[in-house]
C-alpha cells in the first residue's frame, strides 16, 4: 500500500510540475524514464520535480522532457494516464508554440523523433544481438556447428529480429504519431511480404492502380517505415474528420490501406533508396578522385545510410568494384563505424550514473565491437542521446582516413560479419593489409572513445 501511495504522490505532483495537462502535447516511458514534450518549456519546474520521491533524476534532451524513475516507470506512466486522461497511445494537440526553425533543431527533432520509434525495441535488438555474440564465438571456436539443427534455429530466429524491423516499427511508430497499430504494422508487414520480395528478387515488373513499384529491399529499414506511419498519421485524422460516425469504422481502415499502398510502394519505400543512389555516386566520384578522403567520407556518412536504409544502395556499387578490381575500397569505413559505435557506447557506459544505461550501454558495445550488429548501439545509446551520435561521424572520418590513405582494400564481399571477425577478409591483401585495416580502426575507436568520453555530460543528480 505504501509503495502505491508513493506512485500516486509522484504522478499528481509531476502533472503539476510540467504545466498540467493542458501543456503536454506528447506522453510516453521508455524502460526507466517517463519522456514528454510540451508547449511551454517555462512551464516545466525542473528543480522540484527532482526533488519529489521516487524521481532518480530528470533533464531535456533536445525537446523532449525526460523524468528518470527506474524500474517502476511503467506503473508511474499509468497511473499519470489514468488520473489525466491522457492517451497511451496517441498524441495530446499539435497545438504547440512555434519555434524559429534552425539546422540544429531540425536535426535534433528528426533524431528525436526516430529514437521514440526505435527505443522500445531495445530489447529484440540487445538480445538477438547477444545471441549472434555468442554463436559467432561459438563457431570461431568450434564449440558450435553452424550445421547443427539448433544453430541454424536460433541465427534464423536472431536474424528474424531485423528482418522484421519494418513490422515492430509499424507498432512503434503508431504510439508515437498517434496512427492505427494494426495498419502501421501491415503497412511494415507488405513491404518484406514473400510475394514482394521474391518479384524484387526476380525483377518481375510491379504496379498498383496504374502507378510503378520500384523494386526494393526494405528488410531492416527503419526510414521507409517511419515515414509511411507519420504519412497515415496525418492521413487518418483527414477520414476520421470527413467520414460519417457510422462509418468509421469500416471506411477509415479500408480508405487508409488503399490509399497507403500506392503512396508507400511507389514514393515513400523508394525515397530512400533513390537517395542512396544518388548519393553511392558521389562516393564513388569521391573515391576515384580523391582517394583516401573519398573513403573517409564513405565512412562517415555510413550512420545516416544505415539510419535511413539507403546503405542497400551501395550493393550495386560493391558489385561492380569486385568485378572490376577485384576488391573494394570502402568496407572498411562501415568495420570502422560498427567498432566506432561501441566506443561510444563504451565510454557513456563508463561515464554514466544510471544503471540501467550502463547495463543496455555495455551489452549494445559489445554486440557492435565482437559480432559487428550496431543497431543497438546506435539507436539505443548513441542516436538517443544525439552528441555520441554526431562525434561518431568525426570518429569514423579519422579512421577511414587512416585506411584510405593506406590503401586498405577487402577481398570478400559480405564476409559474414563487419566485427572483431571480419578481419581474415583482408588476409588476401597481405599481412600489411590486415595490420592497416586493424590500426584504422583502432585510430578510428580511440579518437571516438576520447571524443564521447570527454564530452558526455549527464544532467542528473
Amino acid at each position: 500500500m505504501a509503495k502505491k501511495n508513493k506512485y500516486e504522490d509522484l504522478s499528481n505532483r509531476v502533472i503539476g510540475l510540467v504545466g498540467e495537462k493542458e501543456n503536454i502535447t506528447f506522453f510516453t516511458h521508455c524502460v526507466t524514464r517517463l519522456r514528454l514534450t510540451v508547449k511551454d518549456k517555462s512551464l516545466v519546474n525542473v528543480k522540484e520535480i527532482e526533488k519529489i520521491e521516487g524521481v532518480i533524476g530528470c533533464q531535456w534532451v533536445g525537446d523532449q522532457f525526460q523524468i528518470i524513475i527506474g524500474q517502476a516507470v511503467s506503473d508511474v506512466y499509468k497511473l499519470i494516464c489514468q488520473k489525466t486522461g491522457l492517451a497511451e497511445e496517441d498524441t495530446v494537440s499539435d497545438d504547440v508554440k512555434k519555434e524559429s526553425f534552425s539546422l540544429k533543431k531540425g536535426l535534433s527533432d528528426i533524431f528525436t523523433n526516430i529514437a521514440a520509434c526505435i527505443v522500445p525495441l531495445l530489447p529484440i535488438m540487445i538480445g538477438v544481438g547477444m545471441i549472434k555474440v555468442i554463436i559467432l564465438v561459438g563457431q570461431s571456436l568450434g564449440w558450435i556447428s553452424m550445421d547443427s539443427p539448433t544453430s541454424i534455429v536460433i541465427n534464423f530466429v536472431a536474424d528474424a529480429g531485423f528482418y522484421f524491423f519494418p513490422v515492430f516499427i509499424g507498432a512503434t511508430a503508431s504510439r508515437k504519431f498517434g496512427a492505427n497499430i494494426a495498419i502501421s504494422m501491415l503497412l511494415g508487414a507488405m513491404l518484406i511480404h514473400p510475394t514482394f520480395i521474391s518479384m524484387v528478387a526476380q525483377g518481375t515488373p510491379m504496379s498498383v492502380f496504374g502507378l510503378t513499384i520500384k523494386a526494393g529491399n526494405y528488410a531492416n529499414a527503419v526510414f521507409p517505415s517511419i515515414l509511411a506511419i507519420y504519412v497515415l498519421s496525418k492521413l487518418e485524422k483527414v477520414l476520421n474528420k470527413y467520414t460519417p460516425e457510422i462509418l468509421r469504422s469500416i471506411c477509415v481502415p479500408l480508405f487508409s490501406i488503399l490509399i497507403m499502398i500506392p503512396i508507400t510502394f511507389c514514393f515513400i519505400a523508394p525515397l530512400g533508396a533513390n537517395i542512396g543512389v544518388v548519393l553511392s555516386a558521389i562516393i564513388n566520384f569521391i573515391y576515384v578522385n580523391f582517394g583516401g578522403f573519398g573513403v573517409a567520407v564513405f565512412a562517415c556518412l555510413q550512420p545516416i545510410m544505415v539510419l535511413t536504409g539507403m546503405h542497400v544502395a551501395m550493393v550495386p556499387y560493391g558489385l561492380q568494384s569486385f568485378q572490376t578490381y577485384g576488391f573494394l575500397p570502402n568496407v572498411i569505413g562501415t568495420l570502422i563505424n560498427n567498432f566506432n559505435q561501441g566506443a561510444a557506447s563504451l565510454a557513456v557506459a563508463l561515464k554514466t550514473k544510471d544503471k540501467s544505461l550502463k547495463s543496455t550501454a555495455i551489452s549494445a558495445a559489445t554486440t557492435a565491437i565482437i559480432a559487428g550488429v550496431s543497431e543497438p548501439a546506435m539507436y539505443g545509446i548513441n542516436l538517443r542521446l544525439k552528441k555520441p551520435f554526431y562525434l561518431i561521424l568525426a570518429g569514423n572520418f579519422i579512421g577511414a582516413l587512416v585506411g584510405g590513405l593506406l590503401k586498405v582494400y577487402v577481398y570478400i564481399m559480405g564476409a559474414g560479419t563487419n566485427g572483431l571477425f571480419a578481419f581474415p577478409a583482408y588476409l588476401e591483401g597481405g599481412a600489411s593489409n590486415v595490420l592497416y585495416a586493424i590500426l584504422a580502426c583502432v585510430v578510428g575507436f580511440v579518437a571516438t572513445f576520447l571524443l564521447v568520453y570527454f564530452s558526455y555530460k549527464e544532467e542528473i543528480n
